[in-house]
Parts: C-alpha cells; structure tokens; sequence
C-alpha cells in the first residue's frame, strides 16, 4: 500500500501548499511551527491505516509535526481517550479525531475547549459535546441508499438506473448493520431501509430471519469475526431447510467478507450450481475489490479517503490561519448537543465492472494490489 499511500500524499501536499500559497514568508514560517495531533480508530482496517498516513504527510508537507495514534478499535474506549488527552497536554495546536466511540472523548473535548484547541472530527462524528467545531465526512446517507439500491440491483428488482424491472421476487435476504457507537452506521441504516422499505412493503424482498431492527442487526464494530458467527447462526436457524437466500446487504466490506466466509462454508460460491447471494460493501478494501473480481462480493461504496483527507488538511489549516473551513452543510449533523458544521463529499458504487477505470486509472490502487487483495 506504500505507494497508494504516497500518491494520496502527494494530492494532500498539493493542497496544502496551495493553501499556504498566499501567506508571506515570515507567515507561513510560522505557520509551521506547532503540532497537530490525529487519532484513528484501529490499524485492523486497510482504510484508517491509509487515512492516518495520508493525513500525516499532507500536514507535514505543510510544515507541521503530526502526533499520529492509532487506539487498536480498543473496545473500552480508553485508550484512544488516553491518547487525545496525552495529545492536548502536548500542546497540539489541532486534533483531527476518527473515533473508536462517538462519545467517549467528551473530557477530553471539553479540555480542548479549554485550551481554544480546534477539533475536526473526521469520518465519524463525535458525540455530545458542544467542542467539536468541524466535520468532515462523506454522504453517509448516500452511502446506505448506494448500498441498498446495488442489493437490488443485483437480485434484478432495479435496473441500471434504480427503477423497478417489474420483477415481484420474492428474494429473500438478510440484513447486516454497523457499530451502534459509531453515529454513521445509523445513518448508512437509514438510507438502506429507506431504499428498501417499499420492496419489503410489497414482499418483493423478505427477510426470513425477521431481524429488521438495526439492535438484532448490529455488527459491534465492525468485527469481521462476529459478522461470520452471525452469518453462521442465521443459516442454520433459517436456511436449513433448503430455502434460498439471495442477498446480503453489508455495510462494511470487513462485515461482507465475515458474511461471505460464513456462506462460502455452507457451500456457496461462483463454482457452485447456485452461485453467492448478492452481498454489498463499502470502502473498496483491496481484499473485497479481489473478491468482487472473483465473483464472490457483488460490489462495495467506494468513498475517495485522499479526498477526505485533503479536506481535513484543507479545513486544519484555515483554522490555524484564523479562519473558517468551507462547509456544505449545517443542517444535517446534530451530535446530541450541537448541529456540527460539515464538509460533505460523495460517494461511487463499484461493481466488477467498474473497477479498472473507479479504482486502477485514478491510482487508488494498482492491479497487482487487487490481485493480491
């Protein structure tokens, strides 16, 4: 992923230089001259690992230090705690946090505050504090309507464009949600049942299991290993007999592989008679991207985290130059406490098709990377 990693830099550096373009030389020399603290959630997914690098360079590139922390998904929520607050008594003079828990940093948050510290919450949005001053994120919403609408796609209920074929189904499928503690596997929930609900309404999808509820559909966070169990458990209890299942909704490409995993022991597969059910994704891992290749995972949201990133570091240092980062939305975002202002960027559905020219010809990934997975 090294070289992933710097061409993402690279887009991130070029920002941050452009943003700094207007400052004279004594301004920018001290523009340089402090610490921003980042905090991710875990090195267990590809993704944070590439964001956190990312983000660093591009800070870097902009004449800051970078106290980066990963808090290892701790499930206790404490050690990224320890990690924030060790960061504010260090004297960084901005954090960027994913969190692990979307409120369990409010001490801290309250500490920065303080201190006049800005906090960009990044990707997830922190919790119930009124010291979060910017978001940054993608269409969470859009994420959950992509997802929903590829499920559809791919049981052949939607065409291309997302209208009905006329197809009455039944299909039968099952329904995986995110980390309850993590504010935006909520709303990718929302924008699938949405999508879904008129589909279930007329019984063109079912669900055989009755687990509809995003509590019975939780995956705490994100746990490849426990989507597998669940997977596991649901063909057992409902499929036994010989009824069909035809589709996975997935949020999460490591939640799709557990499902997968899980199907692939009962004896799914391209090589079998009755092929893989229709399992969706998001982020666009490598390893799911190799498994969309082969046939075994339908497709993933694939959500740009150079882009991402380039808009943190974009959003970074107006604060630190005194001003106020580009928002396009302040309606949407209310962490409990406050209507977080936010930057906004889109996402893209990639099926088999839609890899070489979504994931290979803008450099996110090389096709030796996908063939390796």
């Amino acid at each position: 992923m090294n070289r992933r990693l710097a061409a993402g830099a690279a887009v991130v550096g070029t920002a941050a230089a452009l943003v700094l373009s207007g400052c004279g030389a004594d301004e920018e020399e001290a523009t340089g001259a402090g610490t921003i603290g980042v905090a991710m959630p875990t090195e267990t997914s590809e993704r944070w690992i590439s964001d956190g690098e990312t983000l660093a360079a591009g800070l870097e590139e902009a004449g800051y230090a970078v106290d980066l922390r990963y808090a290892g998904d701790d499930t206790a929520g404490f050690k990224q705690a320890d990690q924030v607050q060790a960061m504010i008594d260090g004297g960084a003079e901005l954090l960027i946090i994913a969190a692990v828990d979307g409120a369990g940093l409010t001490d801290q948050l309250e500490a920065a505050a303080a201190r006049d510290i800005p906090v960009i919450a990044y990707d997830r949005l922190l919790l119930e504090s009124e010291g979060v001053d910017h978001y940054v994120t993608f269409d969470n919403y859009e994420v959950g309507v992509a997802q929903a609408t590829s499920l559809l796609q791919g049981l052949g209920v939607v065409d291309a464009d997302g209208e009905p074929t006329g197809d009455e189904g039944p299909y039968n499928i099952e329904l995986f949600a995110g980390s309850l503690d993590d504010n935006n596997a909520h709303i990718f929930w929302q924008g699938a049942m949405d999508t879904l609900q008129p589909y279930l309404d007329d019984g063109v999808v079912t669900v055989p299991s009755g687990q509809v509820d995003i509590v019975e559909a939780e995956t705490w966070r994100w746990s490849k290993d426990l989507a597998q169990d669940r997977m596991t458990s649901l063909l057992a209890q409902y499929y036994a007999d010989g009824t069909e299942l035809h589709g996975v909704l997935s949020p999460y490409d490591g939640v799709s592989r557990g499902a997968i995993t899980a199907l692939a022991l009962e004896g799914h597969g391209p090589k079998i008679a009755d092929g893989m059910p229709v399992v969706t994704g998001q982020d666009a891992e490598a390893a799911s991207v190799k498994l969309i290749r082969e046939k075994m995972q339908y497709s993933t949201v694939f959500k740009d985290t150079r882009a991402l990133a380039e808009e943190a570091v974009k959003a970074a240092l107006a604060y630190l130059d005194g001003e106020e980062p580009e928002v396009n939305d302040t309606t949407t975002y209310d962490n409990g406490v406050k209507v977080v202002p936010t930057y906004l960027l889109g996402v893209s559905t990639v099926n088999r098709g839609d890899i070489d020219e979504v994931l290979v010809d803008s450099g996110y990934y090389t096709d030796d990377e996908i063939t390796v997975g």
